[in-house]
């Protein structure tokens, strides 16, 4: 069954272009010309071509942030994914809870990542719905005027290991120290938050489910859809198989066959991502093979990972 949770207008949304900087020590941005709307971001999305992956200067149409949730249920770590149908690029993709990020936050792009946890990510006990912290930073609660958010009990958020090179809007460093990454084929350029939801210690009949956003009727309506959680579980240790979904306390395998990954699990050359998505198949199996908990890693060292929205997300 479908819910309305929110309706907004798109034209609240802006951002600007970037002027990027990057060698081996490191990656810098800057904002650059005049705010942009969600169309005239799209229009700049066109495709570029660098022939080093580690040295550059070019400018880009936007930014993006992406999260790397980690849940520890039953023991064993899993990944939060969310599906996304990408009408630009006319495939649909799992990924990471992802999204632009507006004019006022480019500097401070943490927050708007944290708004995305609370905006895609929701954690459901029996009838009431939980809001998140972060340290000491209270999530806002997005749709508290269609759920019931419990009064006492949250879900917590800790910052997980952070990228051993540094990125610095303008000459600041993002102290977090996020991954990031240039996606070519966008122009784009993406940080990465690592972090762990923990959910509270007496927590029983769990549901995780996803806030879908998209266009319609040039308003940006927030569905939910009880019946299909549409928030996926993979698991980070490369020999557990299988995909599900957390539904009343309880795993539920999910069909996997045939399911494309968001370019941000793709190999990652210095500081460039080249590809559009890959297959989950070949990842999974890649990941079997090297033993790795990632399928690529960066030149710093670092595992890989991320991804975008869909229409008004990344």
């Amino acid at each position: 069954m479908h819910r309305i949770l929110a309706r907004k207008s798109p034209e609240t949304f802006k951002t600007l272009p970037l002027h990027v900087e990057a060698n081996e020590r490191g990656l810098s941005y800057q904002t650059v010309g005049t705010p942009l709307n969600f169309a005239q971001v799209l229009e700049r999305r066109r495709p570029l071509a660098l022939d080093d992956h580690q040295r550059f200067v070019l400018e880009l149409a936007n930014l993006g942030v992406s999260v790397r949730l980690t849940l520890d249920w039953q023991g064993r770590d899993y990944w939060l994914l969310v599906r996304q149908r990408r009408a630009d690029r006319g495939d649909c993709v799992l990924k990471l809870i992802s999204g632009y990020v507006p004019a006022h936050e480019l500097h401070l792009p943490l927050h708007t990542a944290l708004q995305e946890v609370a905006e895609e990510c929701l954690v459901r006990i029996g009838d009431r719905w939980l809001g998140g912290r972060y340290g000491q930073h209270w999530l806002t609660q997005p749709y508290a005027t269609a759920l019931d958010y419990h009064e006492e009990a949250h879900f917590h958020l800790t910052p997980l290991s952070g990228a051993a090179r540094p990125v610095l809007a303008g000459h600041l460093p993002l102290l977090e120290r996020p991954q990031a990454y240039v996606h070519l084929p966008t122009a784009s350029l993406q940080l990465v938050y690592d972090m762990r939801l923990s959910l509270p210690d007496d927590c029983r009949e769990v549901s995780l489910l996803h806030a879908d956003e998209a266009l319609e009727e040039q308003h940006l309506v927030a569905r939910l859809d009880t019946a299909s959680p549409e928030l996926y579980l993979l698991p980070v240790e490369p020999a557990e198989d299988g995909l599900f979904t957390l539904q009343d306390g309880r795993l539920h395998a999910c069909p996997s066959d045939g399911l494309w990954l968001s370019e941000g699990f793709a190999a990652q050359e210095g500081w460039v991502v080249t590809e559009e998505r890959v297959r989950l198949a070949e990842w999974a199996d890649a990941r079997r093979k090297t033993g790795c908990k990632r399928y690529a890693r960066n030149a710093a060292g670092r595992p890989s990972g991320s991804a975008h929205t869909e229409d008004y997300g990344r």
